[in-house]
C-alpha cells in the first residue's frame, strides 16, 4: 500500500503534466515534498491560494528569499504570479510542492536540493 506522501507525489506529478505540460523530475519533485515537511499533510497550508497577497508575498519571503536564497526583486512575484496563471485561475487547488516545484525551474535553484 503506497504510503500518503507517495500519493500526494503521485498528484503533483498529475498536475505538473497535465497544467503545466511537463514531465517533472520526480528526484527534484520528492526533494521538494519533504521540503514542506508535514504541511503536505494540512489542507491548508498544502495549498497556495493564487488571489491571497499575503499568501503570496510569504511564498516570495519564505520559499523564494529564505529557501532558494534570491534577492528581492520585483522579478519574484513576477515569476509568482506566472506560475499562478499558468497553474489556472479556474484550479482552485494548486499545490504547494508544485508551485515550489515550477519556482525552483524557474529560478533555475535545483542546487538547493542537493
Amino acid at each position: 500500500m503506497p504510503s500518503k506522501k507517495s500519493e500526494l507525489i503521485v498528484k503533483y506529478q498529475k498536475d505538473l503534466r497535465e497544467k503545466f505540460n511537463v514531465e517533472p523530475d520526480m528526484e527534484l519533485l520528492g526533494k521538494v515534498t519533504d521540503g514542506l515537511g508535514p504541511s503536505i499533510y494540512n489542507r491548508d497550508s498544502s495549498t497556495v491560494s493564487g488571489s491571497d497577497i499575503k499568501e503570496l508575498e510569504r511564498v516570495k519571503n519564505n520559499f523564494l528569499i529564505k529557501k532558494l536564497g534570491l534577492a528581492d526583486s520585483p522579478e519574484l512575484m513576477e515569476a509568482i504570479n506566472a506560475v499562478m496563471k499558468e497553474y489556472g485561475t479556474s484550479v482552485r487547488t494548486k499545490y504547494r510542492a508544485v508551485v515550489y516545484y515550477q519556482l525552483t525551474r524557474h529560478f533555475g535553484r535545483e542546487g538547493e536540493y542537493n
